[in-house]
Parts: C-alpha cells; sequence; structure tokens
C-alpha cells in the first residue's frame, strides 16, 4: 500500500486543474505545465482537494502511484509559489556573472567555464564586496 500515494492534494485558489483521457493539466494566470499519466489512474478531483486514485492493484500500478502523486504535487507547488535555489561559490578568486541566460563561472581554470541555462529557469548573479558571490536560481 503507497502511504504516499494516498495522501490529498491541497489545490491553491490561483491554480487550475484538469485530467482528461489520461493527461493532467495545471493552470496558472500566466504558467502552465502537464503530465501524461495514461489510463491506469484516475484524479478525483473535489472543491479545492485533489486525490490520486490507482485503477488496479498490480505490482507496477502500485509502484507508479507515489511517484505521480508526488509529480503531481510538485507541478502543483511549482506553479503556485515557485522554487527558488540559492548556490554560493566557496573559494578564493570564484567569480560567476550571467549574460541573459548564460551562466559564467570562473573557478580557477585556465578558461571560464559557460553554462547556457533552459528559458524555464530565470538566473541571477549577485557579487558583493567581501561575501561570496551567489547564484539564484528561480522557476515554476
Amino acid at each position: 500500500m503507497s502511504r504516499i500515494g494516498n495522501k490529498i492534494i491541497d489545490v491553491p485558489q490561483n491554480v487550475t486543474v484538469t485530467f482528461l483521457d489520461g493527461l493532467f493539466l495545471a493552470k496558472t494566470e500566466n504558467q502552465e505545465m502537464s503530465l501524461q499519466m495514461g489510463n491506469q489512474f484516475d484524479l478525483l478531483i473535489e472543491d479545492n482537494s485533489l486525490y490520486v486514485k490507482r485503477l488496479s492493484e498490480s505490482k507496477d500500478m502500485k509502484s507508479k502511484h507515489g511517484l505521480y502523486r508526488s509529480l503531481i504535487f510538485n507541478i502543483i507547488k511549482g506553479l503556485s509559489e515557485g522554487y527558488v535555489k540559492e548556490l554560493e561559490l566557496f573559494g578564493v578568486g570564484f567569480r560567476a556573472s550571467n549574460q541573459g541566460q548564460k551562466l559564467d563561472l570562473s573557478l580557477g581554470y585556465s578558461h571560464n567555464i559557460l553554462f547556457e541555462v533552459c528559458s524555464e529557469v530565470k538566473i541571477e548573479t549577485k557579487t558583493e564586496k567581501g561575501s561570496n558571490p551567489k547564484i539564484i536560481l528561480k522557476s515554476h
């Protein structure tokens, strides 16, 4: 029995959810995310709560029950609150800067390291005198 899969998900007012033909869709005013679940699961949507119900008691469905519930919970939380990750670089001479979606890291190698960050993730770098450089990543 999946303990995670049986938990009820609270849906905030600003998020609308639909489930049709195995496709879970969550929307806010300006963002939208979807998850293809197939026809092995059903979602019971009542007021501001959502419950993931499996239609089969097979071992495969039992193992995926908690997974799909967690994925749906993360989608709803990401759309309503968003995720923020703050990274701090420790090291003498370490620097970080960004130009749009390109992250430029100077980490003591003979050359700088360039990362192209996907468009869904907003990137910001902070370098203050006397403190370590920070990289802030924000996404839904």
